[in-house]
């Protein structure tokens, strides 16, 4: 896999053995608590969903939350193994990279990577939006809860969460010294070492530290079989620290930093049929080893920090500031083809830097009104290069600039009209400005560096959007066990430019696309039976979809011969569509040692519009949404855990889990292809978690028991005889050993 990865390993196992020798005051430190099988009835998870603490039973929206108990239960190890876990959420390493994200909620998402393309599902890091996809599938370390909220979610989070919003929470500051070292072995060379330490800094708890690392490291699942280098590996360095200053019980400031190095190899992609431009070559047999002639670098790093001010002005009101800052770098290398042939190479640099700020202001005196409001600021700009090698005989590159400027208020509050019935109202307007800085243009040769004077695209453009959202919502609480609600709320992403327009072949490429809008109605509930020993939580909704924004490829005509025989990646806006579904959670816990868990989820999402323009001369531009269908929409998902649990004689506990997922079929692309859509498939997970006593701790976790291939995504394109897809994990089993103080 290289030295890097193997000095890697090498210190990763140094600080294994430093890490999880138990020291004099780790001893004396207080034991970590956790639940035992003595429970009889179902705690309900406090979240922040509305901005405020509220259990997970009281908030009147879809939402899924798991603690960090949970989710080491479960194995998830990063945000992608949330898929099955929460209902109508796909999300997984997008294409080629392997901490890239691809996100759809509901049908609602975006799979393009490239700057000047927003996604579609809000991610957040301890309430900073993460504006871009690149690293944002965030490894699970030290973190407290992750909630998953679904439908628009503009009133609260505002910017791109038109289909939801994903909150990673990390480990709060604690009063006292506390902290844990793991390490984790398992097939594919597996070794992944965590740590974290927190605590008052001196003698009292006015000022609190906390700092965690991680280093992950694992074989890759294929090989470059000409070069006999690793790919699907991973290669990880992490780093989060954290200082609170509390001043008073009224005031208090923190500050928090985070690193990431990801030096994993590019991810092995299975050709799904020959290349006709490689003649008697055929796809290989492992769906993770590849031919590739481009180097195996995919590299992005990351870098974040944030000042937070909480400031208890009166018992009534409560005023917070967060000021951030990110700073991400990326180079790839993208050899469609996988040969070592020169038919579709593609080097990627990209470049994003983003600071935002947010005031918020909180009013609760205890009364029948209370709520939030607040202003936020965002300053962005992404950019880049992608070079493109077509059979060594045509180059390019798409370079340039996003800016983005944007500025929000918002406000979200809720009355009650009487004991039982409450009303919550709130809305958001939008400010954004938009300017793209392109150039595209061609070169003589691979080093990019003499221009052959063919420019495709060359402008300095800028748009505005304003938007207002707005959102209403009633619940009525039935019994004291169980609470209805009704909600109609608005969602919105801004539109922008297209940076790898042809504006020469096709000039409306270099106009702007337009913004997306969802209307989305849901009705729920949120219920409780059997003295909170069983859990159900409902929720249909019916989503109006307008001006969708759509990643595609866009053949044209190069030499004037009235055949398509070149293509740009284009983007539109496809049109209009109706998504409506149910979604049931349910955990049931019939006895203290058995727990019952899952979901289920009912998806329908179907174009009424979707215009294309024909390649016939004149062009002409047709409706073809019979034809069409959503990605990453499938019509059928859910999932099944079984847990036992039981005290031990010697102190202690054990668990065991099974699990089982299930999605129908997948259309990953855009263009449809047969050959990537995934038809449905089964996954199956098990795990055995023994607490040997405060401190130590064994998990035995294994993923997809039964080796099942699936497709996540890949790509088709015709012009250059690409026809690849890329695929989920194969079985892994793991072995950690945890020490906690």
């Amino acid at each position: 896999m290289g030295r890097i990865n193997n000095s890697r390993k090498h210190l990763s196992i140094a600080i294994a053995c430093a890490l999880l020798a138990p020291t004099a005051w780790a001893q004396d430190a207080a034991p970590a608590q956790e639940a035992t099988s003595d429970a009889t009835t179902l705690g309900a998870v406090t979240v922040t969903a509305r901005k405020r603490e509220e259990t997970i039973q009281d908030v009147p929206i879809a939402v899924t939350a798991f603690t960090a108990d949970a989710l080491d239960k479960l194995n998830i190890q990063d945000l992608g193994d949330l898929d099955a876990q929460v209902p109508n959420l796909t999300i997984y390493a997008a294409r080629g990279s392997s901490s890239t994200v691809t996100a759809y909620i509901r049908g609602v998402g975006q799979a393009d990577p490239l700057w000047g393309v927003d996604p579609g599902v809000g991610i957040y890091m301890d309430d900073v939006y993460i504006a871009r996809p690149q690293g944002a599938l965030l490894d699970v370390l030290d973190v407290e809860r992750v909630e998953v909220l679904r439908g628009p979610q503009g009133t609260l989070y505002g910017k791109n969460t038109i289909g939801g919003a994903i909150k990673y929470i990390s480990r709060g500051l604690p009063t006292s010294t506390d902290g844990f070292a793991s390490v984790t072995v398992g097939n594919y060379g597996q070794l992944d070492v965590k740590a974290a330490i927190g605590g008052p800094i001196g003698g009292d708890d006015a000022l609190r530290a906390r700092i965690a690392v991680a280093s992950l490291n694992r074989d890759g699942f294929g090989e470059n079989v000409i070069t006999n280098q690793e790919v699907s590996d991973k290669e990880i360095l992490a780093l989060r620290g954290q200082l609170g200053a509390y001043v008073s019980d009224d005031l208090n400031f923190q500050f928090a930093f985070d690193w990431m190095d990801d030096q994993s190899g590019v991810r092995g992609a299975k050709m799904l049929a020959p290349n006709r431009f490689a003649s008697g070559v055929a796809p290989l047999d492992s769906r993770y080893d590849v031919r590739n002639g481009m180097p195996n670098i995919n590299d992005t790093s990351i870098r974040g920090a944030s000042a937070v001010a909480n400031w208890r002005a009166s018992e009534d009101w409560g005023f917070k500031y967060v000021m951030a800052k990110r700073e991400s770098d990326t180079e790839t290398n993208i050899d469609f083809d996988t040969l070592p042939n020169k038919l579709a190479d593609v080097k990627a640099f990209y470049a994003d830097e983003q600071v935002s700020h947010e005031l918020q202001a909180n009013y609760d005196a205890g009364g029948r009104m209370r709520g939030v409001m607040g202003i936020y600021a965002f300053d962005g700009q992404a950019g880049g290069q992608v070079r493109n090698n077509f059979f060594n005989l045509l180059f390019g590159d798409t370079q340039g600039t996003v800016f983005t400027e944007s500025v929000a208020l918002y406000a979200d509050w809720t009355f009650d009209l009487t004991d039982q019935l409450k009303l919550d109202v709130g809305a958001r307007y939008t400010d954004e400005d938009k300017n793209a800085r392109v150039l595209n243009r061609g070169y003589t040769d691979a080093t990019y560096t003499r221009p052959n004077g063919v420019v495709s695209a060359n402008f300095d453009k800028t748009i505005n959007f304003k938007n207002t959202s707005p959102k209403v919502s009633l619940d009525y609480q039935v019994t004291p066990e169980i609470m209805v609600y009704g909600l109609a709320a608005r969602g919105f992403k801004s539109g922008g430019f297209n940076i790898r327009a042809n504006a020469t072949a096709v000039p409306r490429s270099a106009e702007p696309f337009e913004d997306e809008v969802v209307d989305s109605f849901e009705v729920g509930s949120k219920m409780a039976f059997f003295d909170q020993s069983l859990l159900l939580n409902l929720a249909y909704f019916h989503n109006q979809y307008e001006d969708i924004q759509l990643s595609v490829f866009t053949s044209f005509d190069s030499n004037g011969d009235g055949v398509d025989d070149a293509f740009f990646g284009d983007f539109t806006n496809a049109g209009k569509g109706t998504v409506q579904g149910v979604e049931v959670e349910y955990q049931w816990l019939p006895t203290r040692n058995w727990l019952l868990s899952g979901n289920l989820a009912w998806l329908d999402a179907q174009y009424d519009e979707f215009l294309t323009t024909t390649a016939t001369r004149p062009p002409v531009q047709i409706d073809i949404a019979d034809s069409q269908r959503f990605t990453n929409a499938p019509e059928f998902s859910g999932a099944i855990n079984l847990e036992y649990r039981t005290d031990l004689a010697g102190g202690g506990n054990l668990s065991a889990r099974v699990g089982y997922s299930y999605q129908s079929e997948v259309w990953p692309t855009t263009d449809l292809s047969p050959a990537i859509r995934q038809d449905g498939y089964g996954l199956v997970n098990a795990g055995v978690n023994w607490r040997v006593n405060d401190a130590w701790s064994l998990s035995l976790q294994g993923s997809n028991l039964a080796d099942e291939e699936y497709r996540t995504t890949g790509y088709n394109i015709p012009t250059l005889g690409v026809l690849t897809g890329f695929y989920g994990p194969p079985r892994q089993y793991s072995l950690t050993a945890r020490y906690s103080f």
